[in-house]
């Protein structure tokens, strides 16, 4: 199992807006793809010195072959609307994790 993991800082003065965006739009939007099949949204605990809140939205897919068709057929567009949205309040980086084990 792969999970992309994408890591946002969230400026205060869009934090709301964005929220709704992210539960409401994009997570099911980028679920309906048919790519992943869940999708979990923490905070992150740690304050940053930027200010704004961070957030991990993890996304579950079966291979890496899989997330790398997302990337082909889909992930420009869902971050071109992200940047069209939040612009330079949102500040966002991507991670790809293999799944070991549970316990």
């Amino acid at each position: 199992m792969i999970i992309y993991n994408v890591t946002t800082n969230i400026h205060e003065s869009v934090h709301d807006q964005w929220m709704l965006w992210m539960r409401h739009k994009h997570i099911p939007e980028l679920l309906a793809t048919g790519k992943f099949s869940s999708a979990r949204m923490v905070r992150v605990l740690i304050e940053e010195e930027m200010g704004g809140t961070t957030y991990s939205v993890q996304y579950t897919t079966d291979s890496k072959e899989t997330l790398e068709k997302y990337y082909q057929e889909d992930a420009a567009a869902f971050r071109e609307e992200g940047l069209k949205l939040f612009g330079d309040k949102m500040l966002a980086f991507r991670t790809e994790l293999e799944l070991i084990s549970d316990h």
